[in-house]
């Protein structure tokens, strides 16, 4: 296994657009291998013409070669595709322009022909007259998840590009509802998705965006980067407008080939992807994992376990990791990016007895890997956890964990409950997906947009379409326990955050209160909760609940909408308590972060608290 250098998106003269048309495809290949590229694709707008003269090129060089009447500089030219050809690979590709301007790249395998690519591409409804053009305007074609499902089938990589940018299908800057968004970056049919903000740290960034925390968004994502060339070089008089390969993705792979790709693709290893840096100052994704710190989808142990076993916190944070959306664990360091990394002594050993934990003690079997990675200078572990597809997922003989703001805890009854639902339907290949209603247009943003919470509804998504069907209603509880009110009180009105937790009922029983809490992640409701046995984030919100219940002249109103407090956890980032008044009632989300927050909540932040 090595890293190596890929720019899975270079134009070529080809394309109506490409700025340097005087450039020759030779000229391309010997600046991707100045860059230092292994692996490139050239992908022009609805066109495979760039690919195709480039071997077309080379063939009649060949030609002349066999015939003896290859002049002296057509040798040279000859020699050096075959120089460059011999140490890097170049596939096809095509960047392929849905109906209403989105843009898919799709990169086919070694050894796919000219003829089939361009029978893809006119079943794709591009205009025979159009097909050698290389315009990115075509006319009505194929909507999205059509175009996804018809290059799946011809075979080819699936990657919807720059999607949080101009023609992207995170469709910034259009008035797409939610529920279609969701559907366009979620295809179980897409590779991976391709930004142009990957080396970007911001907790909003599309690699953020898509890492499996969201429930809306519960698949994560491989994120990659290209150059999008469409020169030679870089423009001086715009630094956006790259040249070819100046913005390159690595990828950890046994050797830089169409297949090694799409194994990558298809796993739940999330490490194996970086953007390139120079030797001098490479990219450390685990650095900005730390920077991340505990989150629902990682989790980190600064030593490895004292014991083993079942006991094991691994194991435990394993499980939990499987009945969510999959995650990474961090053996080695601490989450706190500003302490030294403590390494594994002996961190091979230690990666085996992981495996040989988790394979004896997880119930149904979890499909992890354990790999060795250098940060700071030592060696830790990092196990990578897929999404189980047989929830729920057990610590024999039967404790079943669950991840929860940054903390592995056991299961509440609720969440047991609905963990057999999904695991029933995930049996039956039907995956019940979160998805919320379309809601009008999304904010105008240059990175993925965190929209207004409304309730969402389950659906069930095919390969082509998306269906509405009804939510289904909380699990009966014990007798003698009242219906909460999340499904009295219509909360579809209510602009609701994206994180934190709402507690919607509470019930004195001999002296006991038991409360309702409302998961804002997914809107799930876990009823019969106490201060005892609530974690962490929950303990907080019941305390304040039972002791500091929220008085109107506390918060800072605008509207609607309010700011009640800010506080910081030990060890955390800091949270708000935000409330919203309807009539007299007061709704208060508790530990609410700022990525739960649409403009309208954020802008109710003092500034002394914002990032």
């Amino acid at each position: 296994m090595n890293w190596y250098r890929i720019d899975l998106h270079i134009h070529t003269p080809a394309s109506a657009d490409y700025q340097t048309p005087d450039v020759t495809l030779l000229d391309i290949l010997r600046q991707a291998e100045a860059r230092g590229a292994d692996l490139i694709a050239f992908t022009d707008h609805n066109s495979v013409r760039g690919y195709a003269n480039l071997w077309r090129d080379i063939e009649d060089l060949e030609l002349l070669e066999a015939l003896q009447r290859i002049a002296p500089d057509e040798q040279a030219r000859l020699d050096e595709f075959r120089r460059i050809l011999s140490k890097m690979r170049v596939l096809l590709g095509v960047e392929f322009t849905a109906t209403f301007g989105f843009h898919i790249l799709a990169i086919f395998p070694e050894g796919t022909s000219i003829r089939h690519a361009e029978h893809t591409l006119l079943s794709l409804n591009i205009p025979e007259d159009k097909i050698d053009l290389g315009s990115g305007e075509v006319g009505a074609t194929t909507d999205v998840l059509s175009a996804y499902e018809m290059l799946s089938d011809a075979g080819a990589l699936v990657i919807p590009a720059h999607v949080n940018s101009t023609h992207g299908v995170a469709m910034q800057h259009l008035p797409f509802g939610g529920q279609t968004k969701i559907a366009f970056t979620q295809s179980p049919l897409i590779s991976a998705l391709e930004a142009t903000d990957l080396e970007n740290s911001s907790r909003r960034s599309t690699a953020k965006f898509f890492n499996g925390s969201k429930p809306d968004y519960a698949r994560r994502m491989h994120v990659i980067q290209g150059s999008d060339a469409h020169r030679l070089h870089r423009d001086p008089n715009r630094e956006t407008n790259l040249g070819v390969c100046d913005r390159m993705t690595e990828m950890h792979l046994i050797e830089p080939t169409f297949e090694a790709l799409k194994a990558l693709f298809e796993s739940d290893n999330f490490s194996r992807v970086r953007p390139f840096r120079p030797s001098q100052d490479p990219y450390d994704f685990i650095r900005t994992a730390r920077s991340e710190g505990e989150t629902i989808v990682q989790a980190f142990h600064e030593q490895p376990p004292k014991r083993r076993g079942r006991l094991s916190p691994i194991v435990r944070d394993v499980v939990a990791l499987a009945n969510g959306h999959g995650g990474t664990v961090f053996v080695g360091l601490s989450s706190k990016a500003t302490e030294d990394v403590a390494g594994v002594e002996d961190a091979t050993a230690e990666a085996q007895k992981i495996r040989e934990d988790i394979a004896r003690h997880a119930s149904p079997p979890i499909s992890i890997s354990a790999d060795i990675h250098s940060t700071g200078g030592k060696q830790v572990v990092i196990v990578s956890v897929p999404p189980g597809p047989e929830k729920p997922y057990a610590v024999a003989p039967g404790n079943i964990f669950v991840r929860q703001e940054g903390e592995t805890t056991l299961a509440h009854r609720d969440e047991i409950v609905e963990l057999v639902k999904i695991g029933d339907a995930q049996r039956n290949d039907a995956i019940p997906q979160l998805v919320p209603r379309a809601s009008g247009p999304e904010p105008i943003d240059d990175e993925p947009p965190v929209a207004t919470r409304r309730r969402p509804s389950r659906a069930k998504r095919t390969q082509v379409e998306v269906t509405e069907v009804e939510e289904e209603r909380p699990a009966a509880r014990p007798t003698g326990v009242s219906e909460s009110s999340d499904n009295d009180d219509n909360p579809d009105d209510l602009p609701l955050p994206r994180t934190g937790v709402e507690i919607i009922e509470s019930e004195d029983r001999d002296g006991i209160v038991y409360h309702s809490m409302r998961d804002l992640r997914n809107l799930k409701v876990v009823h019969n909760v106490t201060r005892d046995s609530a974690r962490r984030l929950w303990r907080y919100a019941i305390t304040q609940k039972e002791n500091h219940p929220c008085e109107v002249d506390e918060v800072t109103w605008h509207s609607e909408r309010g700011f009640w407090k800010a506080y910081k956890p030990r060890g955390g980032d800091v949270r708000f308590n935000l409330v919203y008044k309807t009539g007299n009632d007061l709704r208060v989300y508790y530990g609410v972060t700022e990525e739960g927050m649409d403009s309208e909540w954020r802008d109710l932040i003092p500034e002394k608290h914002r990032a």
